[in-house]
């Protein structure tokens, strides 16, 4: 039995040089998916998608600007900068009511003409436009 012990230490001592055994080239010698990071190369550009914004002030009673035309996906967001409280209603536009600084936001998916109104104050109105 004691040849078998010299070449058992002797494999023990080389796997332990090399590594515990893992190769050190090869498929086997690659890190994990999960442990892999993508970097784009230097001086590639990377495709960023901007998101298309628009935005309607709530101020003096009134829509500001009242009428605003925008490209299909695009979100508008009305923010209520008067003292008063006021809130966006018509169509698919139905903010809870916005104390002064509250905001309300709509994506437009769909081309239209779209009416709406302060149903507090049903004087104010406006009209988003949305184009393909």
């Amino acid at each position: 039995m004691r040849p078998y012990l010299g070449a058992l230490s002797a494999v023990v001592a080389l796997t332990a040089l090399t590594g515990c055994g893992a190769p050190s080239t090869g498929p086997a010698a690659a890190p994990h998916a999960e442990h892999q990071v993508s970097m784009p190369m230097a001086g590639a550009e990377v495709a960023v998608r901007p998101v298309a914004t628009a935005t309607v002030s709530i101020a003096n009673f009134a829509f500001a600007p009242a009428a605003i035309t925008v490209k299909a996906g695009t979100t508008v967001t009305w923010t209520n900068n008067d003292s008063a409280p006021h809130d966006v209603r018509g169509g698919p536009l139905q903010s809870p009511t916005l104390n002064k600084g509250g905001t309300f936001s709509h994506t437009f998916a769909t081309p239209g003409t779209f009416r709406y109104i302060c149903s507090i104050h049903p004087s104010m109105t406006g009209t988003v436009t949305v184009t393909a």
